[in-house]
């Protein structure tokens, strides 16, 4: 018997184990936010509408993975993208995406404004679409939108993105297309600021990632280069470090970086390609209440828009695909590791 007969015979409706469906929140700052909230029967994640698709937190089994900032979930706000204030507005989640016009803290450049992370994790989708289908023996579950960064007389730029999972998978694969619709080149800066947060994050965990080299953002993360791959205990005042890795990759350009709890027997693992995507910053926050660590896949350094940024030509587009997954087991997360070091001795 195929799987699809086998479960349908033990349920008369898939959305007794896994599905896809808009809520919308209705108390204090989160109130208005609209998601799609997918269940695959271990992953579960809502994709921010109002929020470029992001997922605002990733739960495995019912255990959180992610990290919720202070502010909490929130909807629109009137301060999302004004300079510092942004910071009012930066909830976390699991992923956001940082870009098109900035990606690091707000900054002026050539006379113009740019906010903390940009203002392309802000932006809401239009054209939704959402599906939960048999594809063969595969019960798949997919959500798609756009997302446009755009003003008179300059940019329009358009993110598409496609969110994919499947029943019973400890996977989601996001792809964006992002095109350039005006008639000059654009810069185009993205960072995909992945964060794990407590329970899963917790002293002891470490980070695996292949690097070839790592640069210290400042004084503060050069002091923490030698421990810069594993998590402390949280400490009041601890100042946040940053560091940006060259990441080795295989002859596809394929690469990684993930989040390991050997207490847990959990990896998060985040993958992507080195063509697209050639740097990973690690954020690494101990302070006590803003306990979190990031990796994060960009396509620039830590200089951003005032750096060589990526210039996307007129009429032209760029693709990216990241995949979450969560890796479980001591055999499973030696796997990683013995993938990490086959991807460092190649280079």
């Amino acid at each position: 018997m195929d799987k699809r007969k086998e479960l349908l015979k033990l349920c008369g409706n898939m959305e007794q184990l896994a599905g896809v469906r808009r809520i919308e929140y209705q108390d204090g700052r989160a109130s208005g936010l609209r998601c799609v909230l997918v269940e695959n029967g271990v992953l579960e994640f809502p994709l921010m509408l109002d929020k470029c698709l992001d997922p605002a937190w990733l739960r495995y089994r019912g255990m959180n993975m992610s990290f919720l900032s202070k502010p909490g979930l929130q909807g629109r706000n009137a301060y999302d993208t004004a300079g510092e204030e942004a910071v009012y507005s930066i909830m976390g989640g699991a992923m956001f995406t940082c870009g098109l016009g900035n990606v690091h803290g707000c900054r002026r450049i050539g006379g113009t404004d740019y906010p903390t992370h940009g203002r392309i994790r802000t932006t809401p989708a239009e054209k939704v679409s959402m599906d939960a289908f048999w594809d063969g023996g595969e019960y798949r579950i997919r959500v798609t939108g756009e997302m446009r960064e755009a003003r008179l007389f300059g940019e329009n730029m358009v993110l598409r993105r496609s969110v994919e999972t499947v029943y019973g998978s400890p996977w989601i694969r996001f792809v964006d297309v992002i095109e350039n619709q005006g008639a000059e080149p654009q810069p185009l800066l993205i960072l995909y600021h992945c964060n794990a947060g407590y329970p899963f994050l917790s002293p002891g965990a470490r980070i695996l990632v292949p690097e070839l080299s790592c640069a210290p953002r400042d004084s503060e993360a050069e002091r923490g280069m030698e421990d810069r791959l594993r998590m402390e205990g949280p400490e009041d005042g601890c100042p946040e470090q940053v560091f940006q890795y060259t990441p080795a990759a295989d002859a596809e350009g394929n690469t990684f970086g993930a989040v390991v709890n050997d207490g847990l027997e959990l990896a998060l693992c985040i993958r992507w390609n080195v063509r697209s995507l050639p740097f990973m910053t690690q954020w690494k926050s101990r302070a006590s209440c803003d306990y979190a660590m990031a990796l994060e896949p960009a396509n620039c350094g830590l200089n951003g828009r005032a750096g060589e940024a990526q210039v996307l030509e007129a009429f032209g587009t760029y693709v990216n695909e990241l995949r979450f997954s969560v890796v479980e087991g001591r055999e499973a997360i030696r796997e990683l590791e013995e993938e990490c070091r086959r991807l460092c001795i190649r280079m």
